[in-house]
């Protein structure tokens, strides 16, 4: 069922029903109401009659049953019986209107049981047992309330209209609603129908409204962010992939070639250091690859506490292992109170890998054999700054150092293939930190790395 008919039917049956139930209510109220006050009239009538009858019995009886006649009775079609306390009628009003189980509710009353209400042919009738100057009585009345009665269909039938007149205008109310609210959903699913996620524009539009209708596409906007970034990088990785991998493979089977050739010692060792190279050469692409899914793959990391001076010393004692003739010179400036303020909460493999990285390509990239790296602790992050001497990076290619396979002027001759920034940035993301680059002056690089303390507070 579609989401205006839904909304239209539950609003609707809902208002309705609770309309319903409230003029149901109203009726009842009423005829309760007007029972009970019919009543209480018949009661008082039977008592006005017997004590007016007493006191006027020695004048003329007649001269009451005339008065009934002409004045009350016509004006309800009473019966009215009155009876002594042998249960002998003393009076009856001069009307047609019959009671007739008269005899079976006089036995039934009682001083224990002076008040009998009972209904008759839409008729209501009363019947008591009272005492006046010491001696017992007994009265039944009968009559039809004709006011009563037309007040109550009265009611009935502007309650009926009233109900059929809110039904229809709920009815209307709520399609209208619906329409409104249904609307922009159906606007957002033909966009969204139309949306090509290969395309540059497969986002949908933003209400203006600050409901959920402009949050389910803030969110869905993003969703698409991530697919297109997603499709984006699958789309260009096989590209670049087999591109990157073409040549090492490439010149690993040439070498293969050449060593099943070679007969120099010497020559053959030389081949197999190239060989190694160009093996770990495809080794750092596949685990740069494979690092990059993980992080674009959703998964659950855990964080602890780390020490960023600690995991600095690390990867420079790993680094020169490798590049024993570089020198790393390692600052700690800034808001320095205790070892606390060195610590963040982090991945640590996965910050390792970024801050390895950064410090590598501090290598690769100078013309010195030196680099600084600055730790600045402030109250809510630390700032890690990796400085490289070498060319510097134009300013419209620094848009693009953090896009999967880009590479600089500066990279020109030298190993590598552009995967490692994005690596590095996608870490730093999840550890809702920033990164970027920042040149002082020709041939002096900064990137510069922010790591709040608490990620995940």
């Amino acid at each position: 069922m579609r989401i205006r008919r839904k909304i239209t039917l539950y609003f609707s049956s809902t208002t309705i029903v609770l309309v319903g139930l409230s003029f149901l209510f109203i009726y009842t109220l009423f005829a309760n109401f007007r029972q009970e006050e019919f009543d209480q009239r018949l009661r008082e009538k039977t008592t006005t009659t017997l004590k007016f009858l007493i006191e006027i019995q020695e004048i003329d009886r007649d001269l009451l049953q005339t008065m009934d006649k002409y004045t009350i009775n016509s004006l309800f079609n009473e019966k009215v019986l009155l009876f002594d306390e042998n249960k002998k009628p003393i009076y009856t009003s001069l009307d047609d209107t019959q009671i007739s189980y008269s005899d079976s509710i006089l036995h039934q009353l009682s001083p224990s049981n002076p008040v009998i209400v009972a209904t008759e042919d839409s008729f209501q009738v009363v019947a008591m047992y009272f005492q006046i100057q010491n001696k017992s009585y007994y009265g039944i009345t009968k009559a039809y309330d004709t006011f009563g009665i037309t007040k109550l269909n009265y009611l009935k039938t502007i309650l009926v209209s009233s109900f059929l007149i809110i039904t229809a205008v709920v009815l209307l109310i709520t399609y209208f609603i619906s329409k409104q609210i249904s609307q922009p959903i159906n606007s957002m699913a033909t966009e969204i129908t139309g949306i090509n996620i290969d395309s540059a524009n497969s986002f949908i539009s933003v209400p203006s409204s600050k409901d959920e209708i402009n949050l389910l596409a803030l969110r869905f906007n993003e969703l698409m962010k991530r697919l297109s970034d997603s499709f984006s990088f699958q789309k260009h990785a096989v590209h670049h992939i087999s591109h990157e991998l073409k040549t090492p493979i490439a010149i690993l089977v040439s070498n293969f070639e050449r060593l099943e050739k070679e007969t120099d010692i010497d020559a053959l060792k030389a081949q197999l250091v190239n060989q190694k190279e160009d093996t770990k050469t495809l080794s750092d692409i596949i685990n740069a690859l494979l690092e990059i899914s993980k992080t674009e793959s959703g998964n659950t990391l855990s964080f602890e506490l780390v020490r960023i001076d600690d995991m600095i010393f690390d990867i420079i004692d790993e680094i020169k292992k490798l590049h024993p003739q570089y020198e790393f010179i390692v600052d700690i400036n800034g808001e320095l109170d205790d070892e606390r303020s060195l610590m963040v909460r982090a991945n640590s493999r996965l910050l390792t890998s970024a801050l390895m990285n950064l410090a590598t390509n501090a290598i690769y990239y100078s013309d010195a054999n030196t680099s600084n790296i600055t730790i600045i602790p402030t109250k809510t992050s630390l700032r890690i700054e990796f400085q490289n001497l070498g060319k510097t990076i134009s300013a419209n290619e620094q848009q693009y150092l953090f896009q999967h396979f880009f590479r600089g002027e500066n990279s020109k001759g030298k190993r590598g293939f552009g995967l490692g920034l994005v690596l590095v940035s996608r870490i730093i993301e999840l550890h809702h930190g920033k990164i970027h680059y920042q040149t002082i002056e020709p041939g002096n690089n900064l990137f510069i790395v922010e790591l709040p303390k608490n990620p995940l507070s």
